[in-house]
């Protein structure tokens, strides 16, 4: 059993922290939400009354935040607090440049750390089954992978530090442009007289077949369950797909890269967002594309 502070218990933090948890570990846990933390409790964690107390004594500082401003301020205060031993990993989703800065302070610090973003969705978080693409030391990575494994299905070492964030903005990119791809092409199969079930079907066995088709299709009782059978609620929200496609572009702009999918991706998302549906799920945009709401 280890010593376990995680802080951030959002839409994925407050699903990943119960399964440390119920793999036999003492979890301390805080987030500025009291309905977060008190759900937490309720799930076998203990209550910290502030980020510092929640790392002290830690073997493993765990940090699911929502962007780059807050793991920098959340960083400038727990280092100071954490035992000296304690290995740091963060699995929020935010910039390179953050990722690395952070990871330079931790080691000028003494501490082990490692950026290891997510892909799963909150369902995945609730079920242990995420992936994690980890930035870190090689010689670390088996002390990351142990400390993440009771949440995932894969721990993957992307490369050192920041190259963890930089594989999940890729990912995303291509998750984004994917799910967009999917579907126009069943709004224009409709279009064409086809029955969604059916152009499901022949797509899933040919060419066309991606993850966005046939684990996440977009169309209600179409393919495995997704949040298209719960009017998009739930799962990866469009504001939170929207934040990912803007850090690829401006990782995109600063390594020189061409990306005109991924840019016109974060021009749809941003329609969608400014229509007054961030907080349905990304493959809520085939309403959009069939006109069903304006945006376009």
């Amino acid at each position: 059993m280890s010593k376990i502070a995680f802080i951030g218990l959002g839409a994925m933090g407050g699903g990943m922290a119960p399964n440390l948890a119920k793999a036999g570990h003492e979890v301390t846990a805080f987030d500025l939400s009291a309905e977060a933390v008190e759900r937490a409790r309720s799930q076998g964690l203990k209550a910290a009354p502030s980020v510092g107390d929640a790392v002290a004594g830690a073997e493993v500082v765990i940090t699911m935040l929502p962007a780059g401003q807050h793991v920098r301020a959340v960083y400038a205060d727990i280092l100071d607090a954490a035992d000296p031993k304690a290995l740091f990993i963060d699995c929020s989703t935010i910039d390179v440049e953050t990722a690395r800065a952070v990871a330079a302070q931790a080691k000028a610090g003494g501490f082990r750390f490692a950026d290891a973003p997510v892909s799963g969705g909150t369902a995945a978080a609730e079920g242990g089954t995420l992936t994690f693409m980890a930035g870190c030391d090689e010689a670390d990575f088996a002390a990351v992978e142990a400390a993440l494994t009771p949440m995932a299905k894969a721990v993957i070492r992307a490369g050192d530090h920041g190259a963890g964030q930089a594989a999940k903005i890729c990912n995303n990119m291509l998750l984004g442009i994917s799910m967009i791809g999917t579907c126009e092409a069943l709004a224009l199969a409709e279009k064409l007289g086809l029955a969604p079930d059916r152009f499901f079907e022949i797509a899933s066995k040919s060419s066309g077949q991606c993850w966005s088709l046939t684990s996440y299709c977009p169309v209600e009782g179409v393919g495995p369950p997704s949040p298209a059978d719960r009017d998009f609620e739930g799962g990866f929200a469009v504001a939170m797909m929207l934040k990912d496609l803007k850090l690829s572009q401006e990782a995109a702009k600063s390594a020189g890269a061409s990306t005109p999918l991924g840019a016109q991706a974060e021009d749809l998302y941003a329609r969608l967002d400014a229509a007054g549906h961030s907080r349905k799920d990304f493959s809520s945009i085939i309403r959009m594309l069939k006109g069903e709401i304006d945006g376009l």
